[in-house]
């Protein structure tokens, strides 16, 4: 699994000269201790740079610019936090002035009721009205806080602050995202049809790749290489498999060779691949194993060529910093209006089960024949928090749309095969609804967290695409 980066945040502490500099001078350290403790790198003025360290001035803005100017490649996210009321002009112009296109958090320290005299008020509440005004008249997008004023140190703001710098990873992740398209589409799924030029226009390349000639690169691979036995090895180390061929467990290791080096060599980020038939009928296994690893790993692996999906996973994935998965709204559970069964062959990355086994393609065995459809991931999806995200290219408008939800995988048993867990999310019957009357497809990427207000805020407010959130 890739290790998290630490996240880099630009910091503006904003001032208004007829204020007293201790709100300042105190709130500037309880920011940045916060922020330590956050794990986050700060990069900010000094107490040498301008007065208190804070951007009051128009000068004040400048230096700020120049320096987040000077740290761009490194900068995720800005934070704007008022210790006192502010100058509105002067934090807008040093973000403005630096160029930098990163989400934007506005923060604003609470008055104490019991000390409202002239050494002691903040007046931040009003001050943030005032700066974000200024924000929307020079078209420069931002996060707002849960609560209008949070002190640093309260749980209210640690959240908003993890929400935020899930909301970066988001963004960042999108610029020059590569995704990978292996094969065609099945011909009966009109349902995963997507436009690459709307991607395009959002910085979201899309790389294809023929499915012959996956199949080609793994049947030249030497099935002694290291390469191969590595892969071998990590496909018997994470499923234990009992009563697969070693056959077509070999076949496996080198599928995995292959498409791995092609991702590193085109620098995919997720990709979604071509998993029946004819993979099954030309090279005698189901991909399924092999898309889990490399869901596991933090490259989400998509079925059936749902690239759009597989970009909904990529999303999901940044929010969490977690293996994420591509299900089936696929079964009713009984009469709970706000209960579903969640379904696939399986490809789930292992982390999501109870307990994760290998098996054979139940469904596709009887025309293609058992002894070509081993590989598949099976079990139980483990209870716990789950954050859902759908994504389509809405063609004749020219738009990215999504839907978002949050909801829970339950301890209930269901009696299938394949990857599966029931699911329970308030107003259930809405989203269905949204999901039929705006034509969202039948695969749903999957999270084990709740972070759908990141995900809604990034893809909404800074990537511009329609996201409803139910």
């Amino acid at each position: 699994m890739k290790e998290r980066r630490t996240p880099v945040l630009g910091l503006i502490v904003g001032n208004r000269g007829f204020f007293p500099d201790a709100l300042v001078e105190e709130g500037r350290q309880r920011i940045l201790s916060v922020l330590e403790q956050a794990g986050v790198r700060v990069v900010t003025l000094s107490t040498e740079d301008t007065k208190c360290g804070a951007v009051e001035t128009l000068e004040d803005a400048e230096k700020c610019a120049r320096l987040f100017q000077n740290h761009a490649d490194e900068i995720e996210g800005i934070l704007i936090t008022l210790p006192n009321f502010g100058d509105e002009r002067a934090a807008a112009e040093a973000v403005r002035r630096s160029g930098l296109k990163v989400p934007i958090l506005v923060h604003a320290f609470p008055d104490d009721p019991e000390k409202l005299d002239p050494e002691h008020r903040r007046d931040a509440f009003c001050g943030k009205i005032s700066l974000c005004n200024n924000l929307v008249q020079f078209g420069i997008k931002f996060t707002d806080t849960t609560l209008h004023v949070e002190a640093p140190e309260s749980p209210q703001f640690k959240q908003d602050l993890e929400t935020f710098l899930a909301i970066c990873r988001i963004v960042k992740g999108l610029k020059g995202a590569r995704l990978g398209a292996v094969g065609a589409r099945p011909a009966a799924f009109n349902t995963v049809r997507y436009s690459e030029k709307i991607l395009e226009r959002f910085g979201i390349a899309v790389e294809t790749l023929d499915l012959s000639e996956v199949i080609a690169r793994a049947q030249k691979l030497d099935a002694a290489s290291t390469e191969v036995g590595r892969e071998l090895e990590r496909l018997k180390v994470t499923f234990h498999p009992a009563g697969i061929p070693e056959e077509a467990l070999q076949k496996m290791a080198r599928l995995s060779v292959a498409l791995g080096q092609w991702i590193a060599a085109e620098q995919i980020n997720a990709f979604a691949f071509q998993c029946w038939t004819a993979i099954e009928e030309i090279y005698g296994v189901v991909p399924c194993a092999v898309m889990s690893l490399f869901s596991e790993s933090m490259i989400p692996a998509a079925c059936e060529v749902d690239l759009m999906g597989a970009l909904a996973m990529y999303v999901l994935m940044l929010a969490s910093g977690k293996p994420v998965a591509l299900m089936d709204w696929n079964n009713n559970f009984g009469h709970d209006p706000n209960k579903a069964i969640l379904f696939h062959c399986s490809n789930f990355p292992c982390s999501f089960f109870t307990k994760c086994e290998m098996s054979y393609q139940h469904i596709i065995a009887g025309t293609v024949g058992k002894e070509n459809t081993y590989g598949t991931v099976i079990g139980k999806v483990a209870p716990g928090p789950a954050t859902f995200l759908r994504l389509s290219t809405h063609d004749t408008e020219g738009i990215v749309a999504g839907i978002v939800a949050e909801g829970r995988f339950t301890e209930e048993e269901v009696a299938t095969f394949g990857g599966y867990g029931v699911v329970e999310i308030p107003q259930l019957r809405t989203l269905l609804q949204t999901i039929v009357k705006q034509g969202f497809e039948h695969h749903v990427a999957v999270a084990k967290d709740h972070v759908g207000r990141a995900v809604e805020e990034a893809l909404k407010t800074y990537m511009g695409w329609e996201i409803v959130r139910v």
